[in-house]
């Protein structure tokens, strides 16, 4: 009888020690509150009830630490600590607008997983997503963008939610160095259509010595032949030492600018003495002037009837009759030569009378207007010596020469 009353004990002990351990004394955290209370009950739902504690929506809660439905029973445990978290209002900001949200999540990323917003990596997230929540909060969501960027003959994409091209070449491991350009600039927001071009910028110094060219002076001696010049100092190239920077965009040459100048020798100018002493000398063969001046003219021929005025004209700028023995020069110089005494060989003597010319001279015959020389001829005796000739200016010499026959 004995042995049955102990078979029987050790039988309800097994039994009690295989059934589920579960305290009977419950701590319920709300914020700040804490509640205790003793109860069998295993629902969360039940048991916050039991506290006073009424959970809202979007709450949650946590058994010892770990989350649980409200609904689901307990599991066992050696204590039992019930946690109301409280939803609170997050504010989110996003290319689709504002919304507000209510969340008893932890962290930013969890609660804006939760509310459906789809976050990409590279997303630009403020606060960051890995930020807790301990209050309510406003966050501002950027999404990424795709972008592509060409940058030493390379095309580089990416995902970037930075708000400039500066910030997102960085991200990318390509910042700007030294002279380097973007486009758009790295203080700009990120272009519409997703390119972003690099130019890669360098420069060198050129330095480089350069030839001033010298001057001439040209002086008047009394003590040398008219026409005739004589070196006094010869002439000598300066030398100037050139800065010039180069620029280069790609390993192109795009400009260069002169920067610095520096005379290393001044250049010596050159002078030459002309002639302005007056020698008289023998034309030669039987013509018994003498000449102060040869001078190299070319040469047309006319008469009084063929002298290009649609007409006969015997008058002349000097007021004597035209033809043979009356010549005619460009009349910007005749103030100059006017009733001179001329000598042509194959013509004879003559006397400048007359004026003509003109700009036409230089286009039609291609010679200097003061180069120029019309030769008379009566009507009917007019011969072709059109051509360079030898003029002859006969003695006296004027008190002043002429300045195109210095």
């Amino acid at each position: 009888m004995k042995s049955l009353r102990w078979l029987a004990f050790s039988f309800s002990l097994a039994l009690f020690a295989c059934q589920p351990s579960f305290p009977s004394t419950v701590t319920v955290l709300d914020g700040d509150q804490i509640h205790v209370i003793k109860s069998s009950e295993r629902i969360p739902l039940s048991l916050l009830s039991q506290a006073g504690v009424i959970p809202q929506p979007f709450d949650r809660v946590l058994f010892n630490g770990t989350l649980l439905p409200l609904d689901q029973a307990l599991p066992d445990a050696d204590f039992a600590q019930l946690q109301l978290r409280r939803a609170m209002p997050l504010t989110v900001n996003s290319p689709q607008g504002q919304e507000i949200i209510n969340s008893s999540a932890f962290t930013v990323g969890q609660a804006l997983s939760e509310a459906g917003y789809p976050l990409t990596a590279g997303d630009l997230i403020d606060p960051p997503a890995n930020t807790a929540i301990t209050t309510p909060l406003t966050i501002q969501i950027t999404p990424a963008r795709d972008l592509s960027i060409f940058v030493d003959n390379t095309m580089i994409q990416i995902r970037s939610s930075a708000g400039t091209v500066g910030e997102a070449l960085a991200e990318a491991g390509i910042p700007l160095t030294g002279l380097d350009i973007s486009s758009p600039l790295e203080n700009e927001a990120l272009p519409v259509d997703g390119q972003i071009r690099i130019v890669r910028v360098g420069e060198s110094i050129n330095v480089a010595l350069e030839p001033i060219p010298f001057s001439t002076e040209r002086i008047e001696s009394e003590d040398i032949p008219l026409g005739q010049e004589d070196l006094i100092q010869p002439g000598v190239d300066g030398l100037a030492m050139v800065r010039t920077r180069i620029r280069y965009e790609d390993g192109v040459e795009v400009s260069r600018k002169a920067e610095d100048r520096t005379v290393i020798r001044e250049p010596q100018k050159r002078i030459v003495a002309g002639g302005s002493q007056i020698v008289l000398a023998p034309v030669g063969g039987n013509i018994p002037n003498e000449y102060w001046k040869a001078y190299q003219m070319y040469a047309t021929v006319y008469s009084p009837c063929a002298s290009g005025t649609g007409g006969c004209s015997y008058g002349t700028a000097s007021g004597a009759r035209a033809g043979y023995g009356i010549v005619a020069v460009d009349y910007s110089i005749y103030s100059y030569l006017a009733g001179m005494k001329v000598y042509i060989p194959g013509y004879g003597m003559a006397t400048i009378g007359d004026t003509g010319g003109g700009p036409i001279i230089e286009t039609a015959l291609g010679v200097q207007r003061t180069q120029w020389i019309d030769l008379g001829f009566d009507e009917g005796g007019m011969v072709d010596m059109t051509g360079w000739v030898t003029v002859y200016f006969l003695a006296p010499a004027p008190a002043e020469i002429p300045y195109f026959l210095k």
